[in-house]
């Protein structure tokens, strides 16, 4: 893209309000990551769309001249707004902060992406927490397709800014193999697999990528949206996804919580306390590679900011190590040694943490 070569597979750290959580824009570049997600909802509503456009753009607001995506809003209206009224045109909705009333349709989602200046937008969608029935789950998705024509006729994408269509259809492969289909007709650059992630089980999850895959191009860029833990991503580009975002390994570096080649670490056990090593002294993360486990015990159990500092920093930067070791090893043709080599070693670390 202009702003960048995304490389994929790619994982995306989330950017919700203009910032990746506890971490500066050059640590999140120098971790790995070639693009970062923007929030619509959260950004219309703190410090609003218009006013960035006016300070010269999203990229320039938070420092980040690299590709951004802007999700569109409908996950976060689902799951935060208050008082939701949803019709044909939109939805209406309260702020979760201070209450205003405000009204989401595509027109105006791709308005305010194309006023944030994202480099890939994302239709309006409908996205229902799961499990669901078959009829509300065909209901919104053919509610998000109906949107999806309305959000290719709004948007303003300029040269090099892509727009991508949302599968819907619940954990029903019907209404799946339906959505994907209808949305490859519309011919969108890019094509997101949403409504997962939602409640439902990993196979369930699994299910549905399997599903679509086959469905979409494979000349064209395949986004799992929300996901996940470092299990979901290996698994999902296993099946074929090229492209993932998630607020996981920010909220769990906040929580104490670190993830590794060596699996799941909770810096919160007792068991870390006098424990001298790092979390991995082979990491090229200076957060992963240079500080004890004790230390990281100590400022986590203390309510040290720095403690979610690092280990925030720590998490990403396994993130951007593992897709990174995942696109070596497919360009290597050596993608199931890897797959069965990483699980291994994950299980491995999962059965020395529980001591």
């Amino acid at each position: 893209m202009p702003r960048g070569v995304i490389r994929t597979p790619a994982f995306m750290p989330v950017g919700t309000a203009a910032t990746v959580k506890a971490m500066y824009a050059d640590q999140v570049k120098a971790a790995g990551a070639d693009v970062v997600l923007g929030n619509t909802y959260h950004l219309m509503l703190r410090p609003g769309a218009e006013r960035i456009a006016e300070l010269g753009g999203l990229h320039k607001f938070m420092n980040w001249p690299h590709p951004i995506l802007t999700d569109s809003g409908g996950f976060q209206v689902m799951s935060l707004a208050k008082l939701r009224k949803l019709d044909e045109n939109g939805v209406t909705f309260q702020s979760h902060i201070d209450g205003s009333r405000h009204e989401l349709t595509p027109e105006r989602s791709m308005e305010i992406q194309s006023l944030l200046g994202s480099d890939i937008q994302m239709q309006f969608d409908e996205c229902v927490k799961l499990p669901c029935s078959d009829e509300e789950a065909e209901r919104a998705m053919r509610l998000s397709l109906r949107w999806a024509e309305r959000s290719k006729k709004a948007f303003r994408g300029g040269p090099g800014q892509a727009l991508f269509g949302i599968v819907q259809g619940g954990a029903v492969e019907k209404l799946r193999v339906d959505s994907a289909k209808a949305l490859v007709d519309m011919e969108f650059p890019g094509y997101a697999i949403g409504g997962l992630a939602v409640g439902e089980p990993q196979a369930v999850m699994l299910a549905m990528i399997e599903t679509v895959a086959p469905y979409l191009p494979q000349d064209k860029p395949r986004y799992l949206m929300g996901v996940g833990t470092p299990d979901d991503l290996i698994e999902s580009v296993r099946r074929g996804v090229d492209m993932f975002d998630c607020v996981m390994p920010t909220r769990a570096g906040r929580h104490g919580l670190a993830y590794t080649r060596f699996g799941k670490v909770n810096l919160r056990n007792a068991r870390h306390a006098a424990d001298p090593r790092p979390l991995d002294p082979q990491s090229r993360c200076p957060a992963t590679r240079d500080y004890s486990r004790a230390y990281l015990h100590h400022l986590v159990k203390s309510g040290e900011i720095l403690g979610m500092m690092l280990l925030t920093w720590s998490n990403i930067a396994y993130y951007q190590e593992l897709m990174d070791g995942m696109r070596r090893v497919i360009r290597e043709g050596r993608f199931s040694d890897f797959y069965g080599e990483t699980k291994a070693a994950w299980a491995r670390g999962e059965i020395e943490e529980r001591g």
